[in-house]
């Protein structure tokens, strides 16, 4: 068999594909269109064409527009994922409010809060902070054995705690990084927590201050940048809830 011969049925099947493909774009020409490649191939061959003392305008502003059209899709991606992540967060806060209603007594109810609410929220340690007139400012804080969740200290703790003996505004709810007073809080789990959401509770009236810490080991899992509705609101629904055990 003849070289020709053997090459014939390949070059047939060679000009049959290549008169598939040109159907198909005339029929459908949004193919190439809705090709970026193809498109910029395109573009590519026709400014070759026309030599480099000639400007083509419509090539430019497609370039322009091609690139405002990838600016906007990341920021469509960026807008779905923050949505996303919104709405993952939003249903952590109910569960776990949910799972704090289940608790019938105050021991369950903290239990729940350092074990059941800590995973809900994804969160390596949680810990009720409570001012008592009865403890001194020179002893360390009290633990109590209730998942070593509760822990009481002197009057005015909360408030040195959260703006670290500074004179700044108030704020309910703190991301951050954790400071070298961490141990007071976390006890021998300061060496590995290294972020920590500080919510500050409003216990009614004629009551001390208290404060809900939840730490993290993930060093960026709480940063000041991140918004705080949803803590700020977890943080009411818990104030609401305290008071309704204390009284």
């Amino acid at each position: 068999m003849s070289s020709t011969e053997a090459g014939a049925p390949l070059d047939s099947l060679e000009n049959g594909m290549d008169l598939d493909w040109r159907d198909r774009a005339l029929a459908d020409p949004e193919l190439i269109l809705e090709d970026r490649d193809l498109m910029r191939a395109l573009i590519s061959a026709n400014d070759r064409q026309m030599g480099g003392n000639i400007v083509d305008m419509r090539g430019i502003a497609m370039e322009r527009l091609q690139n405002r059209l990838d600016r906007l899709e990341d920021t469509h991606r960026s807008v779905i994922a923050a949505a996303y992540e919104n709405l993952a967060g939003t249903n952590q806060i109910h569960r776990s409010i949910i799972r704090m209603l289940d608790a019938k007594e105050f021991t369950e109810f903290l239990t729940t809060l350092g074990t059941d609410v800590a995973g809900i929220l994804r969160v390596d340690r949680v810990r009720l902070v409570l001012e008592s007139a009865e403890a001194t400012e020179t002893e360390a804080p009290k633990v109590q054995k209730l998942e070593d969740v509760l822990t009481v200290v002197a009057p005015g703790f909360v408030q040195d705690y959260v703006t670290g003996g500074r004179d700044v505004p108030h704020r309910q709810v703190s991301l951050r990084q954790v400071g070298g007073d961490a141990e007071r809080i976390f006890g021998e789990a300061s060496r590995w927590i290294h972020s920590e959401a500080c919510l500050t509770l409003d216990l009614g009236q004629g009551r001390l201050p208290g404060l809900l810490v939840m730490g993290a080991e993930d060093p960026h899992q709480f940063r000041p940048s991140q918004g705080t509705d949803l803590l700020t609101f977890f943080a009411g629904v818990f104030e609401r809830l305290m008071r309704g055990w204390l009284d």
